[in-house]
């Protein structure tokens, strides 16, 4: 793979178009379209959040219903019950709620405008592989945001558990948000990487030897991961999150088995790029020059196709 293919200028330093379709482009050029992708992703977040303040309310009832249904909620007042400890917190509040809203829902956009910047970099035998990649990412992130949101209620029960009998175990509305939207983040961003494995992999970049070669210790620092990563560092919360990374890692390892074994049945020419050429016979079924022999001697074949001297 080849992040920046470097454009072959003409007579006139300008860049064909063949080179353009190609993906090849200047380094400039690359830092437009590293811009223009970011503005896009931000409008769209943008446009999210703004969904997020005028549907505060039912967001909100989804967001807080894994502390609601604690026990520990309930203590000071008889209902779920917060607690604002200063004059903006409310406004940051909504702000948080209403961010959290956009970067779920416009997980799609910002998803592909990473793949979109990536894939012209990629050759023709890589690019076909984005898209099936793309739909599949989305699905990762928002199952991660899911497992997040179902395990929030027993982590925190596990967490307000430790107050002693004396102390009424009630948190911020800061403190709350703050937890679940680094928890929402971190298994979303943890659901992509045994994908992005895979994905190295199609691209000859990560060989599945080398990954079978390390798998004690990537399985030891994904769960060292669910351990500093999770918000609170409750051991429920941390295998939560390390298991299932386990598993993908595990079927991540085998989809690359599986393509690795399938490809060394045959001939597999992915590792060249757009320009080389293959040893591969002309249509003629004339051998390369390479294959002729060495030596200086004729070949005299007569018409048969046999040599005279035999």
């Amino acid at each position: 793979m080849a992040l920046l293919k470097w454009p072959k200028p003409g007579r006139n330093g300008s860049v064909s178009s063949e080179d353009a379709a190609d993906g090849r482009m200047p380094l400039m050029e690359h830092l437009r379209e590293l811009r223009n992708r970011l503005v896009i992703a931000l409008l769209g977040l943008l446009a999210g959040i703004i969904l997020g303040f005028v549907f505060f309310d039912p967001i909100w009832s989804f967001i807080s219903a894994p502390y609601c249904s604690l026990q520990q909620s309930q203590q000071l007042r008889g209902e779920c019950t917060f607690l604002i400890l200063g004059v903006f917190e409310s406004f940051f509040v909504n702000l948080k709620v209403a961010a959290m809203f956009g970067l779920v829902a416009t997980s799609p956009l910002w998803l592909y405008q990473i793949w979109a910047f990536v894939t012209p970099g990629l050759y023709r035998n890589e690019k076909r592989y984005s898209l099936t990649f793309l739909a599949i990412a989305v699905p990762l992130f928002l199952a991660g945001a899911a497992l997040a949101y179902f395990v929030m209620d027993t982590g925190l029960a596990i967490l307000l558990g430790f107050a002693p009998d004396n102390a009424i175990p009630t948190i911020t509305l800061d403190e709350y948000l703050g937890y679940a939207l680094v928890l929402l983040i971190v298994f979303g961003i943890s659901f992509e990487l045994p994908l992005l494995m895979v994905f190295l992999n199609v691209i000859g970049v990560l060989p599945r030897a080398t990954v079978a070669k390390h798998r004690r210790m990537v399985i030891f620092i994904m769960f060292v991961f669910g351990a500093i990563a999770t918000p609170g560092g409750d051991p429920f919360t941390m295998i939560a999150l390390a298991l299932p990374m386990v598993i993908l890692f595990a079927l991540a390892e085998g989809v690359m088995h599986l393509r690795e074994k399938r490809r060394s049945k045959g001939e597999d020419y992915s590792h060249l790029s757009d320009d080389e050429a293959s040893d591969l016979p002309d249509a003629s079924g004339v051998p390369e020059a390479a294959d002729l022999p060495e030596d200086d001697s004729p070949l005299d074949l007569n018409t048969n196709g046999t040599d005279p001297a035999r």
